[in-house]
């Protein structure tokens, strides 16, 4: 039987992800690392989601199984993340690897070149206010201003999360250069011309990441756009968690995604 989840935007915006309900997507199959580019989500995907960003932690064995891929896979591996490149630097310190940040508005590429959209940017500013007025209506949930975008983290149940849904889209609608995303108990308001599809492409047109077969885990709505490049060019796309997705196979937790990647750590070079 299929379904369709619509994902949360205005009209002209709206995205939607027709699904396979049963049976369930089936764990993902063996990988080899030599043929490979690795592409990782971090929070709720690697890291379980905490009440705060900056309350997780990475695992020192964690950390020892993605240097150990990324050896196997001669450097491409790639954190996909909704977190800015300075954070994800100070999480997985003293190691720096190849990153898109802020859903793609930030990508440090194989070689350590920067690249960054700021054509969004003095709109965003603008709206920083106003943003902050209608999140402090709600004493609970807070924004978190990662420059290139805003996350505002929402606490107190999903009547919450409606109510500044509502807010944050009637001052995000009337502008096209943005594009607000709900997602686990977070609101990202970030710029419609990039998303982790994108950014998981640009990876993929350069070395050492191009000629490889992707693989992509992620856990929210805002990978979906990862996993449909994903599956374009025949890769494996792997949801960390329940509901609906365009990916084609299934880890149930952030801790059945790092045992996953613990065994690929184990691959023959």
């Amino acid at each position: 039987m299929n379904g369709v989840m619509s994902l949360p935007g205005s009209p002209r915006r709206t995205q939607s992800v027709t699904l396979a309900e049963a049976p369930p997507l089936a764990p993902p199959p063996a990988v080899r690392c030599r043929e490979s580019a690795i592409f990782l989500d971090v929070d709720g995907t690697l890291l379980p989601l905490a009440a705060h960003p900056r309350d997780v932690l990475v695992p020192p064995t964690l950390l020892a199984s993605l240097v150990r891929i990324r050896s196997l896979v001669r450097g491409a591996l790639a954190l996909v993340s909704g977190r800015p490149l300075a954070d994800l630097d100070r999480l997985f310190s003293p190691e720096i690897f190849a990153a898109s940040g802020q859903h793609g508005s930030e990508r440090r590429d194989g070689a350590g070149r920067l690249h960054r959209l700021e054509t969004h940017v003095a709109l965003l500013h603008r709206l920083r206010p106003e943003i902050g007025r209608c999140v402090a209506e709600d004493p609970e949930s807070f924004t978190e201003d990662k420059g290139l975008s805003l996350a505002v983290h929402v606490r107190g149940g999903p009547e919450v999360s409606d109510r500044l849904w509502t807010r944050l889209e009637t001052l995000v609608s009337p502008h096209p250069e943005l594009v607000l995303l709900k997602g686990k108990n977070v609101l990202e308001v970030r710029p419609a011309a990039m998303d982790k599809g994108r950014a998981v492409s640009a990876f993929l047109e350069e070395p050492p990441f191009r000629g490889r077969h992707p693989v992509f885990l992620g856990d929210d709505v805002t990978d979906e756009s990862a996993f449909e490049v994903v599956n374009r060019r025949n890769g494996v796309s792997i949801k960390v968690g329940d509901g609906p997705t365009r990916a084609r196979y299934r880890l149930g937790t952030p801790t059945a995604a790092v045992a996953w990647l613990a065994r690929l750590s184990r691959d023959r070079p």
